[in-house]
């Protein structure tokens, strides 16, 4: 299924003004919802318009340097998880990383509750992030989990899940923050799925800077003449060739 794409000025140079606050927000109200669900829910993956602009890239990529922003550093290498490094933002969050947070999520609950009736998985979301987020801490699972990662040349990311506690929302999304081709070669975004009623399978999902792709966190609905069952996912990144690469992580659940 082709996914739509598009270019978008670099005129949105204030994080706080409202009319950027307008701008995110109008541009994930007009993403095509249904054909999302479809995508994701055939996929494990869907991949949305262009919905940050290279300015506005450029500003959240240089939030990295700024250690007052985040709750601890992750060296890749150290936890055998790869090569690279990454950063968890701390309590309040950038106002840019907040306002994608809470827009997206409004629109990623109600498929997340097809998904686990679909499993036949207990746990429903509220329309809201605030008050998926009070569901959260009054469970212990109080420190954010949006971070920031950076991959210079040879780095890359080992398969993965982001799971952090009993309440994990079953969607998360990536933001590409450099350009392929001009900042960067290499450090694809992989995607793999555990099947166990057939071969599993393995995606390179090519994105643009700005782009978000949404995809399952831990399992997704795979129809089969019984009704549905549960196929597991994980997520990685190739080694980069050369240049740099920096992703924005959108996690909806926090940890513990």
């Amino acid at each position: 299924m082709t996914q739509q794409v598009l270019l978008l000025p670099d005129t949105d140079t204030c994080f706080g003004s409202e009319p950027l606050a307008s701008t995110i927000e109008h541009r994930i109200n007009a993403i095509d919802w249904h054909r999302t669900e479809v995508t994701l829910t055939h996929d494990g993956y869907a991949v949305l318009p262009v919905l940050l602009s290279s300015v506005q890239c450029r500003e959240i990529a240089a939030f990295f340097s700024e250690e007052e922003r985040f709750r601890s550093r992750i060296v890749m290498e150290r936890y055998a998880f790869g090569r690279g490094e990454y950063k968890y933002f701390r309590y309040p969050l950038p106002d840019p990383v907040g306002r994608l947070r809470t827009a997206l999520y409004p629109h990623l609950a109600p498929i997340a509750n097809r998904w686990h009736a679909a499993m036949r998985m207990s746990e429903r979301f509220p329309a809201t992030h605030a008050e998926f987020m009070a569901i959260c801490h009054r469970e212990g699972q109080q420190r954010p989990t949006p971070l920031l990662l950076r991959y210079r040349e040879r780095d890359y990311c080992c398969l993965h899940q982001d799971l952090y506690g009993d309440h994990v929302f079953p969607l998360q999304a990536v933001f590409l923050l450099d350009e392929p081709g001009r900042d960067f070669e290499g450090g694809e975004l992989l995607l793999t799925e555990s099947d166990p009623k057939r071969p599993g399978r393995a995606e390179v999902v090519p994105l643009r800077q700005g782009q978000a792709v949404v995809f399952a966190v831990n399992s997704r609905p795979a129809r089969s003449s019984r009704g549905f069952y549960r196929t597991q996912l994980r997520h990685g990144v190739s080694q980069l060739r050369q240049g740099q690469r920096h992703t924005l992580g959108i996690i909806f659940h926090d940890a513990k």
